[in-house]
């Protein structure tokens, strides 16, 4: 699915300036490759899994993108399968900004970071909110914050992904995993 994401967001003016950087026979390449077209790999699925937070955009109905950022314990992004991600939306501030965006323009993009080993995965796709009770199978599978009130599900159908340079990710670790690995 890289290639998805190279075609879906190399526009022109984008080509153009890898043109100019010298950079666009790499990314022509990759987009034509084929590779990665059938969706999460073991690893993808395990680095998703792994995650306690994310950011997601979303955009405006007057085209401002907006960023939210997500958590919740390790795992609560969840891998339907290789082309679908889904996480219980819990209460929050009651601004519904994400929410009201998905509702007029579906497109998505997550950003999952591993600051500690400097990698970060972005995946684009398509959004639906669903209400509690409209999938009650899918909701039981995401509830993993036992007593938290699910406000929605948020289902996405994966368009694309691709896996940044981690050269200028700066290493970031939590107290606890300072604490077991003796920093």
């Amino acid at each position: 699915m890289r290639n998805a994401f190279a075609r879906t967001m190399f526009s022109e003016p984008v080509k153009e300036l890898q043109d100019r950087a010298g950079s666009r026979g790499t990314y022509e390449r990759m987009a034509r490759s084929g590779a990665f077209d059938d969706g999460l790999g073991t690893f993808e699925r395990e680095f998703i899994s792994e995650r306690d937070s994310f950011y997601m955009a979303t955009v405006t109905p007057d085209g401002w993108p907006y960023i939210q950022h997500r958590g919740g314990p390790a795992g609560f992004l969840q891998v339907l399968d290789e082309r679908t991600l889904a996480f219980a939306d819990y209460s929050g501030n009651k601004q519904y900004i994400s929410a009201g965006n998905l509702s007029v323009n579906d497109k998505t993009a997550l950003f999952l970071m591993d600051y500690p080993n400097q990698a970060r995965l972005k995946i684009i796709g398509h959004a639906r909110v669903l209400e509690p009770g409209e999938e009650p199978e899918l909701e039981a599978r995401l509830m993993i914050e036992r007593g938290a009130r699910v406000e929605k599900i948020v289902v996405i159908s994966i368009v694309g992904y691709d896996w940044n340079c981690s050269q200028h990710i700066t290493p970031r670790y939590t107290l606890e995993a300072a604490a077991g690995s003796g920093q």
